[in-house]
């Protein structure tokens, strides 16, 4: 017989959904607890370059970037992070993103053959 456990969402609604879907997070040594580590780690370190590359270069530390940095073009270095440099850095983001979950998934491919 299947085990159902209610998870609730933020507007209020409520879904039944399969126990062994809660499986992955009680047992990280498992492969798919390890892939799924990985994995949220992978886009943690990604949102904070992400963030730091947008909100801190672009926002917080434009004056002093201004001041320090070069001019790219016309503009100064601090606008020009805010306007272009994190949207090119966001695009960069994508194709690490990509690659680092290409490498994960063949990783725990094999190892998932061999527990297996």
């Amino acid at each position: 017989m299947r085990a159902w456990r209610f998870r609730a969402f933020r507007g209020g609604g409520e879904l039944l959904v399969p126990l062994e879907e809660f499986s992955i997070m009680d047992d990280l040594s498992s492969v798919k607890g390890r892939y799924w580590k990985a994995q949220v780690r992978c886009v943690l370190v990604l949102l904070l370059i992400w963030f730091v590359v947008s909100f801190g270069m672009g926002i917080l530390f434009r004056d002093f970037f201004d001041k320090v940095m070069p001019k790219v073009g016309n503009a100064p270095f601090g606008f020009w992070m805010a306007q272009q440099g994190s949207i090119m850095s966001f695009v960069a983001l994508l194709v690490v993103y990509a690659l680092w979950m290409g490498r994960l998934e063949r990783k725990f491919e094999k190892a998932g053959k061999e527990e297996a």
